[in-house]
């Protein structure tokens, strides 16, 4: 070997190992950048002057790299960057070179994140194309809500919305038929061959016309949509010569008319030059795609030609030769399409580029996409999703982002065979979402946000949900999984903004969670027993409350609710898994969280009274703020006889709170179905009851209640939630809870008490006058019809509606074909008109408690139940209501968090997804995978059904016709009578008169006499006439008898 030859060695690897170090200084400059557009999107970045820009950017490129790159293959790259910092990218896009196509098609991500499920292609192979023949024309009829096929043989075939053969005909011309359209004046099919127009008139399918002879050989065709013609369509064409055609054809030319009421076989030919046909040369070449863009007013015409490419103008261009718009292309272009959001037009030809071009510049792109190995032959648009799809001539498809000029998804059509590879046709369904595509079969593609059946589930959480809390100051959702992992996301787009791992530090469950009313603070509760309070923008810890010295299992933590937030003071009320309640605070001056107040363990009740009188003592309020302390007499003066009935007391598994000006209440729900009620107002303990028929209270034997929520009325709430001393109601003191009218007992009992401790009075069912004057709470009179009411749902599936003075006012069951099941969730929206309730099984209820809110006594007031839907195949854990959005968003033990529309059920996505929630469109009725069944909507029956009415002739009755005789001296009276009411044949006419006599039922019969024929029921028919014999012969009879005997 030569010392050259070692010389060009050891230089080329110097140059590999440079560029080597310039791609890695590359990938840390491309690293360093997405970091900081990741920061900027959560706005945790802080402008310094390390900050990258554009400028930043190529100065740099170009210090690694020299010459090579260009500056549109930079400018491209640095845009799809800051777009989507999350997108995947290559280094070798820098020098405009991609992955090819099949790597592209090998990287794809899963199929739950692809734009179209290939899996769920659907082909349509019968009656659309002949023997080796081929699609070259496929139209969407939107105001028909037709496709239209035309094949190169001369199949012309119409489909309706389910893609099912409306009409199909075939032509017999001897040219091939390279495109079509529709008519929308007409209501006719238009095809175009090498030198004719065909218009077929689909209705009448053997009436077809044919306009020839044309000049050149026509290659494209599309129709003008004016709103303003009548019985008449306009037509565009292009040929192979560059031409572009205007042509006009009425309802006059066809012979519409005439031709209708003819049977036979029709195959008119129309002479070419009777027409007003109007040519304009715009190429110097094949004129491959002629548009006519609404939006616009203009009409687009594209070519293979270098230099004029792509034409877009007025169509009175095409009539006054002024100067028309010009898009220069190198190589030209094939395809082109309008997005109407975006405003943009983008083209694609020979060159495997994709332009972008604002309509009013046409002097250079506004931005390039590429990654196509072969030409370019069609282009659609996803209005809905802003997306664009362009195919290849090798049948690649390629989908892109419009907004992040982004590549989505690439895929193939395997079915063709490489002798088969020529220019395709395709067109995108809006209305149901579909690619529809055409070669010598139809292909279906749906999107995959239309699929129901998919083999991936819906995640957002790889564990089960523990907490789903809505912050309505932010706009955004709280979820926290079983792995304590704890994400907030958007609820409009879906789009997660932070989440934070082990908050309560390593292997320790975060099981609740609360966020306060103005969405500054929220606050989390762990297994351990342990609570932190966090500020929600940032996710910063703010304080905490110790380890407590107990077991895990006690001290676990089941619900949380926060009462009280500012700078200087913290209060939340928690729900130990032991069934205690615990008051934790915390101020500026104390480090930690400390609890500050414990509710006393459940009480048990008499059945024939469920009241319990409290003692309290006031003066703890001013140290606690919200409750003061109450502490339970262990001895009772009930007697022997009760105690046997009194309801055990059981552990406490979920609760409620009110707290309003004029209400203090807290309610709690126990395993077994016990409902207990602390009314601080009124200094009364109550067991929810429900009252029998002879008017004495009895416990409620319901079964387990799994959630409680108090239903305020908008009249009552509009007096302010608030936690604050100063807004809240003095509490009684000892001496004004107790009633004046008192038994000695409880008189020396009192007396044994010191004033300053807190005694409990249990009222008997002896003192009738004290039950009576602590029964019921006092509202004002302006608000007594707006109280508010305390639903409970329970095991059994019921839901069970209490006021708060105690009584049970309405129960509900939801409507179902399947057995009742538990209910774990319970919601209503900031107006208290809407009530949703989740099940064990992940159906979503709903009811309107409207009108039950005005007046809840009134049996007219009632609650319709609306809708009914399945939301997820396991346990819902929560739930709620966004009425502005009029979404519901319900959380599950599997994982996932969905969005639905709150009226009619409708899927909307889950959070998690990768693609942007559309709320606001629910035309297309999808499902989640792990789900089959469809909403429900319950309509209210009509109040005023309609009978029908029968018609029966009227005939004469002759008893009445008797009635209405006159009497000789009635003719003597004055000679003017009414003609009305001497019209007595009238007044005689009747409904004739069917004289039946039905047989009697009666009860069944002996019921010993089987299962069939002891459940027969038993017919009493009357008795017959018994002849009677003459007395003559009667006495003959009895001589001949007598003789005899």
């Amino acid at each position: 070997m030569s010392e050259k030859d070692s010389d060009k060695e050891s230089c080329s690897a110097l140059e590999l190992l440079d560029f080597k170090n310039a791609v890695k200084e590359f990938q840390k400059l491309v690293e360093k950048l997405v970091t900081q557009k990741t920061k900027e999107k959560l706005g945790l970045y802080i402008k310094d002057d390390d900050e990258i820009d554009y400028e930043k950017f190529y100065a740099a490129t170009q210090a690694l790299f020299g010459a090579e790159v260009k500056n549109y293959n930079v400018k491209a790259f640095f845009w799809k960057i800051i777009n989507n910092p999350d997108v995947r990218i290559e280094w070798c896009e820098i020098f405009g070179c991609f992955l090819g196509e099949s790597d592209g098609m090998s990287s794809q991500l899963k199929e739950e994140n692809m734009v179209f499920l290939l899996s769920k292609k659907k082909q349509i192979t019968h009656t659309v194309v002949k023997r080796d023949d081929a699609i070259k024309g496929i139209v969407k009829v939107p105001n028909l809500d037709f496709i239209v096929t035309s094949s190169q043989k001369g199949v012309l075939t119409v489909f309706n919305k389910q893609m099912k053969v409306l009409a199909n005909t075939s032509i017999e011309d001897t040219a091939w038929i390279t495109g079509c359209d529709f008519l929308s004046q007409l209501k006719c099919v238009v095809a175009v061959t090498e030198r004719t127009v065909i218009i077929w008139n689909y209705k009448s399918q053997n009436i077809c016309f044919v306009i020839k002879p044309m000049e050149n050989c026509l290659l494209c065709v599309c129709t003008v949509t004016m709103p303003k013609q009548v019985a008449k369509d306009t037509i565009l064409m292009g040929d192979d010569k560059g031409y572009v055609y205007l042509l006009t054809v009425t309802s006059d030319h066809l012979a519409l008319k005439k031709c209708k009421s003819k049977k036979a076989s029709q195959l008119q030919v129309l002479d070419s030059k009777t027409f007003h046909i109007v040519k304009r040369k715009l190429h110097d070449d094949w004129v491959m795609k002629v548009k006519y863009i609404t939006d616009l007013n203009c009409f687009g015409s594209c070519s293979s030609d270098s230099i004029c490419s792509f034409v877009l103008d007025d169509i009175k261009r095409l009539e006054d030769n002024l100067p028309v718009k010009e898009f220069s292309v190198p190589k030209g272009v094939n395809a082109f399409t309008y997005c109407r959001k975006a405003k943009l037009i983008v083209t694609g030809g020979n060159d495997k580029f994709l332009r972008l071009w604002h309509p009013a510049v046409n002097s250079k792109p506004s931005g390039k996409l590429s990654g196509h190995l072969h030409s370019v032959v069609e282009i659609v648009t996803n209005e809905k999703d802003q997306h664009v799809i362009s195919l290849s001539s090798a049948k690649i498809f390629r989908v892109w982002d419009i907004q992040t000029l982004s590549l989505l998804q690439v895929f193939h059509d395997n079915q063709v065979n490489p002798e088969e590879m020529e220019n395709s046709v395709m067109v995108f369904d809006n209305d149901r979402g579909v690619l529809i595509s055409g070669s010598d079969v139809i292909d279906i593609y749906p999107l995959t946000h239309m699929i129901q059946d998919t083999k991936y589930m819906p995640r957002t959480h790889e564990k089960s949900i523990n907490a789903l809390v809505y912050n309505r100051a932010f706009r955004q959702i709280l979820t926290i999984c079983s792995e304590s992992i704890l994400k907030v996301w958007d609820l409009e787009t879906g789009y997660q903004v932070y989440q934070m791992e082990d908050a309560h530090g390593l292997n320790t469950e975060v099981t609740c969670a609360d966020i306060e009313i103005h969405g500054v603070y929220f606050a989390t509760g762990a297994c351990d027993g342990t609570v932190k309070i966090w500020v929600f923008e940032s996710g910063q810890e703010v304080k905490a409350l110790p380890l407590a010295q107990c077991s895990k299992d006690a001290c676990r933590l089941l619900k949380i609710v926060y009462l009280k937030a500012n700078e200087s003071q913290h209060a939340l009320l928690v729900l130990e898994q032991s069934g205690k309640m615990k008051m934790i605070q915390g101020n500026s001056v104390e480090k930690y969280l400390y609890a500050t107040w414990v509710l006393p363990e459940a009480v048990s009740f008499p059945p024939k009274n469920p009241v319990v009188s409290l003692l309290l003592k006031p003066g703890t309020l001013q140290t606690h703020d919200f409750f003061p302390d109450i502490q339970l007499l262990s001895d009772t003066s009930s007697p022997k006889d009760d105690i046997a009935n009194f309801v055990p007391s059981v552990e406490i598994k979920c609760f409620a709170v009110l707290k309003v000006e004029g209400c203090n209440l807290i309610a709690t729900g126990s395993a077994n179905g016990a409902i207990i009620l602390w009314d601080f107002e009124s200094a009364t303990v109550r067991c929810l009851c429900k009252i029998n028929e002879d008017r004495q209270a009895s416990v409620l034997q319901a079964s387990g209640v799994n959630v409680m929520l108090f239903l305020v009325h908008s009249a009552f709430s509009s007096r302010k939630y608030s936690s604050l001393p100063s807004t809240t109601a003095t509490v009684r003191s000892h001496t004004d809870a107790i009633p004046e009218h008192k038994s000695s007992s409880l008189s020396l009992q009192e007396e044994n008490v010191k004033s300053d401790e807190i005694n409990t009075e249990i009222t008997t069912a002896e003192d009738t006058t004290s039950c009576k004057s602590i029964q019921y709470v006092e509202l004002p009179k302006a608000e007594a019809g707006h109280s508010p009411i305390l639903a409970s749902a329970h095991e059994n599936g019921c839901i069970c509606l209490w006021s708060i003075q105690g009584n049970l006012v309405k129960e509900l069951l939801p409507f179902s074909k399947h057995p009742s099941v538990p209910l774990t969730a319970l919601c209503t929206d900031i107006s208290t008109k809407i009530l949703s309730a989740g099940s064990r099984e992940g159906r979503i209820m709903r009811w309107c408690i409207t009108s039950f809110l005005e007046d809840p006594q009134n049996d007219k007031n009632q609650i319709k139940e609306e809708a009914c839907w399945r939301a997820h195949a396991t346990e819902v854990v929560d739930l709620f209501h966004e009425e502005e959005k009029n979404v519901v968003v319900t959380a599950s033990i599997d994982g996932s968090v969905r969005l639905w529309n709150a009226m009619n059920g409708y899927y909307l996505g889950y959070y998690g997804q990768p693609r942007k929630f559309e709320s606001s469109d629910i035309s297309r009725l999808i499902l989640p995978c792990d789900v089959n069944t469809f909403p429900i909507i319950i309509k209210e029956e009509s109040k005023y059904m309609e009978e029908e009415e029968l018609e029966y002739p009227l005939v004469q009755d002759r008893d009445k016709w008797k009635s209405l005789t006159r009497s000789p001296s009635d003719l003597k009276g004055p000679k003017h009578v009414d003609p009305i009411q001497d019209s007595k044949f009238f007044k005689s006419l009747a409904s004739p008169k069917i004289y039946k006599q039905p047989l009697k039922c009666f009860e069944p019969g002996n019921r010993l006499a089987g299962a069939v024929f002891g459940h027969l029921p038993i017919y009493k028919l009357e008795k017959p006439v018994e002849e009677r014999m003459p007395p003559s012969l009667q006495k003959r009879k009895a001589e001949t008898s007598s003789a005899t005997g």
